[in-house]
């Protein structure tokens, strides 16, 4: 069934997909390098700055922190990781549901409202006295931050093929190092308000930078489009070609862009997906830690001033972001998943949402962890923090590559190998309605 790859630059070619033989007739007056800038000009710059935000809202309690936030609240022993941690417990609940509501809301309402909501949540921290009220607030922030950052994964596949995305989905990644720069910047401004209306320089940090994300809401129920049909910024061909585009790929059938239940409960029964959620549990045991605790671990490397802290997570930040861009421009160039980040091997929507709703949910377990990692009485050195971590990040990078040599064998048996009993008898379009467990598929590696 292998055929020859047609040149996907030429806009004009009738594209086909190498695995299934399935050919679409493609516009022949659109230029597709045009769709895709206009793509990226319309939605990425929205996405980012959304994920800049919720993320900044997220973390900044360790940017608050050092502006005598603890002294003020009155709190004692672990109450501040704990304040940290509780967050996680709210945001891992509901991540999958979010994912699962996301097309019946639509991505515009649904993600306005989220931004809407953490901001003024995110602002209400400003005001709270207590422990009790730093745990609420923080419990219902866990709660409305939940869906964005599985949801943008999700939303993003409604106009970007699997072959685009690394690119994309590493768009975000950035903005969390950029949430991170940004956040030690803005607090060595913002803490410099302590005092001001009578109100201390922590509380201002979390006011001040509540507020872009309220006006981010706004904007994106107007200007963040919830898919290819809604596009206002295409032309009538160039909202053909978008959806074309995903034909090239096999398993994207009609039905396969609907939800259905019994796509959802394939993702659970997936080992694959398992294996991905333990390792994401990996990763994220060092993000969380090191976006939540840097200013901390700065700290207790020198003598410096609360300002000169928060100016060195700086540079940190900086190469985390070049480093994210870096691999997922290589990512997309070289179309080599498993040695630089994570695959998209879910054609059908209902295992895709669910399967990338439990891989997150997975991921940001570790941040209830991570938040004990790093106690202060452990600095200047923090020995346990950094080897779990560390230990945690290498238990990851060997679930990835036994799962890009997993891959590679699969496509190497299905590509050599004959058909299945149970596929003998089955049509080219029931065998592509089989998604990703159907023989005619090639994982992306």
């Amino acid at each position: 069934m292998a055929t020859d790859t047609p040149d996907m630059s030429d806009s004009k070619m009738k594209v086909q997909d190498v695995n299934a033989g399935v050919a679409t007739d493609l516009p022949s007056d659109v230029d597709e390098k045009k769709l895709m800038r206009k793509l990226d000009g319309h939605i990425i710059p929205l996405v980012m700055l959304l994920y800049t935000f919720s993320f900044l809202d997220r973390v900044n309690i360790g940017n608050a922190r050092l502006y005598k936030m603890e002294a003020d609240l009155g709190l004692v022993g672990n109450q501040f990781q704990i304040a940290v941690s509780i967050f996680f417990v709210t945001y891992l609940f509901f991540e999958v549901p979010s994912n699962l509501v996301l097309k019946p809301l639509t991505p515009s309402r649904y993600i306005a409202f989220i931004a809407f909501g953490w901001g003024v949540i995110a602002m209400c921290t400003g005001f709270v006295h207590s422990y009790g009220a730093l745990i609420a607030v923080r419990l219902i922030l866990g709660v409305v931050e939940a869906g964005l950052f599985p949801g943008l994964n999700v939303y993003l596949t409604f106009f970007y093929t699997k072959k685009e995305l690394a690119l994309r989905v590493g768009y975000l990644f950035v903005s969390a190092a950029i949430a991170g720069a940004l956040g030690g910047l803005l607090a060595y401004g913002i803490g410099q308000m302590d005092g001001v209306a009578g109100y201390s320089g922590w509380r201002w940090i979390f006011i001040i930078e509540g507020l872009p994300s309220i006006v981010l809401g706004v904007v994106s129920l107007f200007l963040l489009p919830n898919d290819i049909d809604h596009a206002y910024f295409l032309t009538p061909e160039e909202k053909k070609l978008a959806t074309a585009r995903h034909l090239r790929h096999y398993g994207f059938t009609e039905s396969g862009q609907k939800f259905s239940k019994s796509d959802m409960m394939a993702a659970f029964k997936d080992w694959k997906v398992w294996m991905f959620c333990i390792g994401q549990f990996g990763v994220d045991t060092l993000l969380y830690g090191y976006s939540t605790f840097l200013p901390t671990i700065i700290r207790g490397l020198g003598q410096w001033t609360t300002a000169e802290i928060q100016l060195l997570t700086i540079p940190c930040y900086f190469v985390g972001a070049a480093t994210y861009m870096g691999i997922a421009f290589l990512s997309d160039h070289k179309q080599m998943r498993g040695v630089f980040c994570l695959p998209n091997n879910s054609p059908r929507y209902g295992k895709r949402t669910t399967a990338n709703g439990m891989q997150l949910t997975s991921g940001n377990a570790a941040g209830i962890m991570s938040s004990f990692i790093y106690p202060s009485t452990d600095g200047p050195r923090y020995i346990v923090g950094n080897a779990v971590s560390l230990s945690l990040v290498g238990m990851s990078a060997c679930i990835y590559g036994f799962m890009w040599f997993w891959f590679a064998r699969a496509n190497k048996k299905r590509e050599d190998g004959p058909l299945k009993s149970i596929h003998e008898n089955l049509t080219e379009d029931e065998l592509a309605e089989l998604g990703d467990e159907s023989p005619r598929f090639k994982y992306t590696i």
